[in-house]
């Protein structure tokens, strides 16, 4: 940028991540200056930031007796200054811009060892009047490491390129490992019922985590969901790190067998970077794609930019996936060379109505509607060997209670099927076309409904 370029805030973006604290002059009705810090001057758009309104104090009477105010930000990196004159507008209590505010601050807070004691009491909105660089002496900015655009366009063509939902959710994962180096990463759908998110996919754990449920509003991936914007956190969180404490507590007590039905979200012991994008199709939430990593302020708002980008294409792509001109007849038996008895001990399959949980051999797999497709399966496999399956059978069965708008039962399959391989099962699901898959056995079986 030349020195007679004008100033914008999308060229200072990176000064408003909250990662040095910026002071605040204010002046009151009498004309008595004040000066203060707060924590967040946030990027709105192209002309208005909100500051975090935390405490009751002199500044925020100021505020709201002559509703002008100057602050002073700071680039993080190459320590530049830039003065912004501000004009106040309004408070914000909830939505968006509130729940993006709030999320950020707890990561603030942890970071400085203020966690629960900063509270967000509202986002107030200002109109920026003026930016002004301030004299002094300034870094020079390291080269960036990816050509954000290139990557973005390399991942919109091999996401046009996927022919299945499983194809698609390793594709996405795949480009943001090899073209963004963002080694963890995983993709969460929402649940017919559209209060939970469950991951379909993962990169970058062990285990992988596939199956594993976030509550829409809970967390930075449930509360993404839940207001439908990104949600960035900058520093390692203490909310983040509890309950994964609290698990590894109970789990220490031996007492495990409490958590069987409940598979843990994969994550870092311990995130400092977070970003969790809503995966929208206009008003339609598709579910969420979720980074972390374990550096501070390793996403800033340029990869923030970039995720929101490819978080369209996924749901644009898992749109056009959807069913359509499926075939709803019985498909036929595979001929073939005739396979060999099983053989070895049979492997025990429970299934448990009330919740549809299903264990094999007595350790927990799957629950929900998963674990009612898969009780369905072994029973018709049972009765009449029949191995070869189609979805829009699944999408008709009265029993299965799918929804008639929205199922995602691709998504329900690619969990059953990860699960199954994950868990080392002795059956599996293998995809034979569209709308087709097929059911192995690789032990002969035996099914037991606990009622």
């Amino acid at each position: 940028m030349s020195d007679d370029s004008p100033l914008t805030l999308e060229a200072i973006r990176e000064c408003l991540d909250g990662a040095i604290p910026s002071a605040v002059a204010t002046c009151a009705s009498d004309g008595t200056p004040n000066v203060t810090f707060v924590s967040q001057v946030h990027y709105v758009d192209c002309s208005h930031v909100a500051l975090s309104f935390q405490f009751f104090s002199k500044t925020r009477d100021n505020v709201l007796a002559n509703r002008r105010a100057v602050a002073l930000v700071n680039h993080p990196v190459t320590a530049a200054k830039y003065r912004l004159e501000l004009e106040y507008l309004r408070t914000e209590t909830e939505g968006p811009l509130f729940e993006n505010m709030k999320a950020k601050l707890a990561g603030i807070a942890s970071h400085t060892g203020m966690a629960g004691i900063f509270r967000l009491r509202g986002s107030d909105v200002y109109r920026v009047l003026d930016i002004s660089s301030v004299r002094g002496k300034i870094l020079s900015l390291p080269e960036p490491q990816h050509n954000l655009l290139t990557a973005l366009r390399v991942c919109s063509q091999r996401l046009a390129g996927s022919a299945d939902f499983g194809r698609l959710l390793d594709d996405a994962l795949g480009c943001l490992e090899s073209l963004l180096d963002i080694r963890h990463s995983m993709v969460l759908v929402l649940d017919a019922a559209g209060s939970r998110l469950y991951t379909v996919a993962s990169r970058g754990y062990q285990p992988s985590g596939v199956g594993s449920e976030v509550a829409i509003g809970c967390g930075v991936i449930g509360v993404a969901a839940e207001q439908r914007t990104p949600i960035r956190i900058t520093h390692m969180t203490a909310e983040y790190s509890y309950g994964r404490a609290i698990r590894e507590s109970i789990e220490r007590e031996g007492l495990g067998e409490r958590l069987e039905t409940t598979i843990p979200l994969p994550g870092l012991a311990e995130s400092r970077s977070q970003l969790a994008v809503p995966i929208l199709t206009g008003e339609r939430l598709f579910g969420v794609l979720y980074v972390e990593s374990p550096e501070d302020l390793r996403f800033g708002y340029d990869d923030e930019d970039a995720l929101v980008v490819l978080a369209a294409e996924i749901g644009i792509a898992m749109r056009q996936l959807e069913p359509a001109g499926e075939s709803a007849d019985r498909p036929a038996a595979v001929a073939g060379t005739p396979r060999a008895p099983l053989s070895g001990p049979p492997a025990t399959v429970r299934h448990y109505p009330a919740d549809d949980s299903v264990f094999i051999d007595g350790d927990y797999l799957i629950k929900g509607v998963a674990g009612a497709i898969l009780c369905k399966l072994v029973s018709e496999y049972l009765r009449e060997r029949r191995t070869e399956f189609t979805n829009r059978e699944l999408r008709l069965d009265p029993t299965l209670r799918l929804p008639d708008i929205g199922d995602n039962l691709e998504a329900r399959l690619i969990l059953l099927e990860r699960r199954l391989t994950e868990r080392k099962a002795p059956l599996r699901i293998q995809k034979t076309g569209r709308g087709r898959f097929r059911l192995r056995v690789e032990r002969p079986l035996s099914l037991t409904e606990m009622r």
